[in-house]
């Protein structure tokens, strides 16, 4: 089975850097054959066609915000539906404004193979605000551990 572990974020705003960082810590690790670990940071694009190389499951790493405790992590399995055409001059593909749902919404509107997607998830505490900030929260950063515990039980499970 051939999967993809992807940290997704923005090192420059505060929690949002949660996917990169669980990404970095997984990425040390030694991971079963066939297990990719990506760090795409904020480069929605290349994620979009990494989606479409091959994969059958695909694990996301992001910070959403569900009004929880900062540092909750959590566990969503996100349908990627049909893609419904954008609005007259909107562009489906923004390529410096890709979150996860609009790649989601990318691949299914291309109509490819859809891999298995599941994300895992933590509550920031702080996005770093108009100027940024480098660095996660207390919180978000006692909840990479975690994280990566959740990707690893998620890696046997798909793998058993």
């Amino acid at each position: 089975m051939k999967i993809l572990v992807a940290g997704i974020g923005n090192i420059f705003m505060g929690d949002d850097g949660f996917g990169c960082e669980v990404a970095d810590q997984l990425s040390q690790r030694e991971l079963p054959d066939g297990v990719d670990v990506v760090d795409f940071g904020i480069r929605g694009l290349d994620l979009s066609y990494a989606l479409m190389d091959g994969y059958e499951v695909v694990i996301l790493i992001d910070t959403v915000d569900r009004g929880e405790v900062p540092g909750t992590v959590f566990l969503i399995e996100p349908e990627i539906g049909d893609a419904t055409s954008p609005a007259r001059g909107e562009q489906l593909m923004a390529p410096h404004g890709m979150d996860p749902d609009s790649v989601l919404h990318f691949i299914a509107a291309l109509d490819q193979r859809r891999p298995r997607v599941l994300m895992v998830c933590c509550q920031p505490a702080f996005l770093g605000g108009e100027n940024g900030h480098m660095g996660l929260s207390e919180a978000v950063a006692q909840a990479t551990a975690k994280a990566v515990t959740e990707v690893l039980a998620l890696l046997d499970e798909l793998l058993a």
